[in-house]
This record gives C-alpha cells, sequence and structure tokens, in this order.
C-alpha cells in the first residue's frame, strides 16, 4: 500500500481515490471470470436467461439498504430495454405488496450477505407460488441462495471501505451484473434501437429516437407537381408551400425529379413561358424511407457539400408519401 503520509495533500488525495477504484476494478475483474466460467457463474447465468426469456409475466426485482437501490436501478434498465419489470420493496411486501406479485412472474432478489431477513417473506411467497426465484449474492451457503432456484453467486472480494463494512466494491459488482442480465435479454430478445426510442418518448434521447414518418407532412402539405407542369405553377406551388422545393411526379405517380430554389435560379436562363417542369427538375434528387430515424435524416441534410433544408419520403414504389423539413426536425429537438 501506497504511504501517503509524505506526499503532497492534493496527491495523497488522488492516490487514495485511486486505490478504491483499483479495488473497485480488481472486483469487476473477478466478477467477469466467474461470467466466463460454465461451471461457475456462468452456468447460473445461463439458466436465470432461460428463465427470464420463458416467463410469461414480469421480473419482479426486490432488495434492501445498498443491494435494494442497486435493485431499483436494474428494475429500471430491464423496463426499458424490453423486460418488463417491477421493483417491491421486500418491507412493503410483506405489509401488502406481495399482491404485485403475479402468477407467470419470477423474482430477482439482490442480497449481498443472503441473510437479509427482510427478504424473507417475498422469497417464501414466491416458493409457495412456484415462481422461480432469482438470488443475487455473495455467499453461495446463504439462507437465500439455498433457497433460490438459481443462486448468482458473485465472486466474494474486499470492499474498498478501509474498514471494510461500507457496500462498495459489492454493489458495483451487483451494479454491473445487473447491466449485463439486462442487456443479454435485450439481445436475446431482439430489442431495437426503435423499441428503445418506443419506451424513451421523453426529453432529447426520445426525439433522436423518433422517425421520419412522425414528423413528415403528408397529403396537402406536400409541395407536387407534374413533369408538364409550367414553370409559373411550379413556382406558385412552391411560394404556397414554403419548404423550398416542390416533387415532380412522373405519369405512374413515382418521384421523377425535385425542383428546388436554387434550380430556380439556374433555370432563369431559360423562357420560363414555354419552360416546363420537367426540363428544369434534378433527376437524382436524396430522398429516404419513413422509417428511419429523424437524427438520420438531419445528419444526410448536413453531409451534403451544400446542406438541403427538405427530403421527400417515398414509399417502395417511389411514391411520395411525405416531406420532411429541416425546420421540422429542429423543432422536434433532433440535432
Amino acid at each position: 500500500m501506497t504511504d501517503t503520509s509524505v506526499m503532497d495533500p492534493e496527491a495523497a488525495l488522488a492516490t487514495e481515490a485511486a486505490a478504491v477504484i483499483q479495488t473497485e476494478r480488481a472486483g469487476l475483474d473477478a466478477l467477469t471470470s466467474a461470467l466466463k466460467d460454465p461451471g461457475e457463474l456462468g452456468g447460473a447465468f445461463a439458466r436465470a436467461v432461460d428463465i427470464l426469456l420463458r416467463i410469461p409475466g414480469r421480473v419482479v426485482v426486490t432488495g434492501i439498504g445498498k443491494s435494494g437501490h442497486v435493485a431499483r436501478k436494474i428494475q429500471a434498465t430491464l423496463s426499458s430495454t424490453g423486460t418488463p419489470a417491477l421493483f417491491v420493496h421486500p418491507a412493503e411486501a410483506s405489509h401488502g405488496d406481495l399482491g404485485m406479485v403475479q402468477p407467470g412472474d419470477a423474482v430477482l432478489a439482490f442480497s449481498n450477505s443472503g441473510e437479509t431477513t427482510e427478504l424473507g417473506d417475498i422469497a417464501a411467497h414466491a416458493r409457495k407460488a412456484g415462481l422461480p426465484l432469482l438470488a443475487v449474492t455473495s455467499r453461495a451457503h446463504s439462507t437465500l441462495a439455498t433457497a433460490a432456484d438459481v443462486a448468482l453467486t458473485l465472486p466474494s472480494m474486499p470492499e474498498a471501505c478501509p474498514m471494510g463494512l461500507a457496500p462498495t466494491t459489492s454493489t458495483l459488482m451487483q451494479l454491473a451484473f445487473g447491466d449485463a442480465l439486462a442487456v443479454v435479454l435485450l439481445r436475446q430478445r431482439g430489442f431495437t434501437a426503435s423499441d428503445f426510442g418506443n419506451f424513451h418518448p421523453g426529453g432529447r434521447l426520445g426525439s433522436r429516437l423518433r422517425t421520419v414518418r412522425e414528423l413528415m407532412r403528408t397529403g396537402e402539405a406536400m409541395p407536387l407537381g407534374r413533369e408538364d407542369t409550367s414553370m409559373r405553377d411550379v413556382i406558385m406551388e412552391m411560394t404556397r408551400q414554403a419548404l423550398g422545393c416542390i416533387g415532380i411526379l412522373d405519369d405512374n405517380g413515382a418521384l421523377a425529379g425535385l425542383i428546388t430554389d436554387g434550380d430556380l435560379r439556374r433555370a432563369l436562363d431559360l423562357d420560363l413561358t414555354t419552360t416546363l417542369a420537367g426540363d428544369a427538375m434534378n433527376r437524382h434528387p436524396l430522398t429516404i424511407g419513413p422509417d428511419i430515424f429523424a437524427s438520420d435524416a438531419l445528419r444526410m441534410m448536413n453531409e451534403r457539400k451544400r446542406p438541403i433544408t427538405s427530403l421527400f419520403v417515398l414509399d417502395a414504389d417511389r411514391r411520395p408519401v411525405g416531406v420532411v423539413h429541416v425546420h421540422d426536425l429542429l423543432r422536434a429537438g433532433v440535432g
């Protein structure tokens, strides 16, 4: 151990903090090794994943004290990544909240010692109701681990607390283990970024995960014309919709091209009394589909040498189903 008594005070504090992190890192390294061992934690983990994928109900996550705080976080992570879950406080469970635990559920209990008395009632209820009980603990022969269908025994490692009393390394390992469980379940369920967005509709993250379909202008709000539309009518439609562009359709209703403000300026050299939309349009405009993320649409607009402000949204037959403007994206909080 480094002698901090002769160090600069600031350096001594930094060294002491680094020692805490090193102790906790050793716990994570031990946890990683245990998970890779199918005869140790790895096998139990696989059984737990199999159970949680097959249950028709929810994962009831429970714990008390510092383990309870970890349990609440893991419940939230499970719920937001495709595994329905709820937190039940073990003390409240003994006073009526056991009614929240239903047939088809599984109980995931966190207790470092495995001897937390408050977990007794919820563990007994799970056994009585025939619900799978999964125990995350560091003591393989504890009461909780013995009662569990799957004992997820984490390596017993020194706490970073100098007295070895305050839960530090143990709670970090619990947290990392719970995150690993949630992410593996996410992958096994085929949970996508789009699914994630459905569970996070608020805030910046929710905005970035919205799709173009949710933000595009449709129907009469789309500026459209035909290849034989006069340039006078093109200008009138572009002015009416104020999107800086107009989509030009072929005889089948598919997008044949696009006329932008820039195309109009370039067409001033032509005789606008006889020029038709088909003569002035860009026949290879950038377009998108309706189900891409709005953030990707904004990136496509900005990555052009000359940033564009509108994108037409096409279906599989190249028919316009909408148009999205950069201001629509920015108002929605994308970017």
